[in-house]
């Protein structure tokens, strides 16, 4: 029952965050930045504002997760206060939940984003407006299964031997927000609007079982998701929507297991300050690009990281010589 309960908790937490939290309340308040930066602002001192709270886990848990239904009550129709105060209940839960991930195998996270991915993808076009009952639905099953995780801590979730700087992590999350967010707006070429469905949840399901069995070298996948990304934006521009469909989940599905993998070794308070970075100003960097129509810059981006991370291997390559 606990390890069902883990699943279920990360997996609706997950589909709230995606379909409330990051699109609904943008999609409904026409991507005004102004209008919804309390939530962004509040995402960032609940971050940090869930590490200073003395109390168990499980009681700071169960006290957001009662603020974030409370709110989504009045979905969606919040002002400036009850944006602010989902900001803070979402935000401190954001590096609660990866805590949580201490406890989880790799199967059960495996689970819980195939659950999420295609939950998130099946409901990714219901109105936005019309999202309220979905988010007190979602909420209330997350509170559910919080009540029956288990206080005990263990770590099977290190089969990963890399970890992947601050700075890699973010310039993934930036590039995928940036995508995300043109999609989501571009009528010409929007994958989840255009029938494709089917093939974004099956290529998220392949890409979050290739991340745990693909086994190469930190510089290697590191290129890798770079070049799977640089292939995303290329179809983008091409307008090509099936191969993007296809692509695109995938690289999505595979980095955030990486991601994942990674900042579960870390300390309860350096997931907050990690969550900051990539929850907040990563995907927030990706929104400013893409509302102010600056994609097309973004190619620059992979250039520059592509120069550094074959300097990088050249660099290793000098120091062993035996691998030559």
């Amino acid at each position: 029952m606990q390890k069902l309960a883990l699943v279920f908790f990360i997996a609706f937490e997950l589909c709230y965050y995606l379909l409330i939290a990051q699109t609904g309340i943008v999609e409904h308040f026409s991507s005004n930045i102004f209008v919804i930066a309390p939530l962004p602002i509040g995402g960032v001192i609940g971050s940090i504002l869930s590490y200073y709270i003395k109390t168990s886990n499980k009681n700071k848990i169960f006290s957001f997760l009662l603020t974030q239904l409370a709110v989504s009550f009045f979905y969606p129709n919040l002002n400036a206060l009850l944006l602010f105060i989902l900001g803070i209940s979402v935000g401190a839960l954001a590096p609660l939940l990866i805590n949580e991930l201490k406890k989880a195998s790799s199967l059960q996270l495996g689970l819980a984003l195939g659950i999420s991915y295609t939950v998130g993808t099946f409901m990714f076009t219901y109105d936005a407006s019309k999202r309220g009952s979905i988010a007190i639905v979602f909420t209330i099953i997350t509170i559910i299964a919080s009540l029956f995780l288990n206080q005990k801590e263990h770590k099977d979730l290190t089969n990963n031997n890399y970890s992947y700087s601050l700075f890699v992590m973010v310039l993934w999350v930036f590039l995928d927000s940036t995508l995300f967010e043109t999609l989501s707006r571009d009528l010409t070429v929007s994958i989840w609007r255009d029938g494709f469905t089917f093939e974004i949840i099956i290529f998220h399901l392949i890409g979050v079982t290739s991340a745990f069995f693909i086994k190469i070298e930190k510089n290697q996948k590191e290129l890798l998701i770079l070049i799977l990304f640089a292939l995303s934006y290329l179809f983008y521009f091409l307008q090509e929507a099936l191969i993007l469909s296809i692509i695109y989940p995938f690289v999505i599905s595979f980095y955030n297991v990486v991601i994942l993998q990674t900042i579960v070794k870390k300390h309860f308070k350096t997931l907050t300050i990690y969550m900051v970075f990539i929850g907040w100003l990563a995907s927030g960097a990706g929104l400013f690009v893409a509302l102010e129509n600056l994609t097309f810059y973004v190619p620059v981006i992979f250039l520059l990281c592509l120069i550094k991370i074959l300097i990088t291997q050249q660099s290793q390559k000098k120091e062993l010589p035996w691998l030559n």
